[in-house]
Formats: C-alpha cells, sequence, structure tokens
C-alpha cells in the first residue's frame, strides 16, 4: 500500500490503495497492520478541509491530530495522490 509518508502521525500511518483511486482524494489512517478493518478514513477538500467518513478504531484526539496533519501537508498528499488517480479532491 502506498504510503503518502514513511513516518507515522500521532502513531498511524497514512495511506491510500490501489483500490482507493476510483474515489476522490482521501487518506487512510491505520496502525503497522496497514488494513482497513480499524482503519480511519479521511476525505480531503481542495481547500484542504476534512471530512471523516470513517473513525475506525481512533481515539478523538489521534482524529484531529490527522485531521491538522492533513490540512497542512494536503497539496503535497495531492502530488502523491494524482499520480496515480485522475479523481480529485472530495466534492469536485
Amino acid at each position: 500500500m502506498p504510503k503518502y509518508f514513511e513516518y507515522k502521525i500521532g502513531g498511524y500511518y497514512l495511506y491510500y490503495t490501489t483500490h482507493c483511486v476510483v474515489e476522490a482524494m482521501h487518506v487512510h489512517a491505520s496502525d503497522r497492520s496497514l488494513t482497513e478493518a480499524g482503519s480511519a478514513k479521511f476525505f480531503v477538500k481542495s481547500n484542504g478541509d476534512i471530512v471523516v467518513e470513517k473513525k475506525g478504531m481512533l481515539s478523538d484526539r489521534d482524529i484531529n491530530k490527522i485531521r491538522k496533519f492533513i490540512k497542512k501537508f494536503y497539496k503535497d498528499m495531492y502530488i502523491t495522490w494524482s499520480a496515480i488517480s485522475d479523481k480529485g479532491f472530495y466534492g469536485e
């Protein structure tokens, strides 16, 4: 699974799967297992705002930490996303 970054954010990897690229840009957050079971799913809008579709097993604190990180780096993350997907930001 392609990761947006090689390091963890709040104890979670941020990634997407090759099956995910049929949807708008989004980010999964999961621990070391990198599976969708228990992971959170964040859709990303063109202004960096986040829509949490699935909280998974993450705490509210972890969700907020990841939201802030994505908001800060969403443009860089979109470059990675758009290299394999023709789907744009959420809501477009």
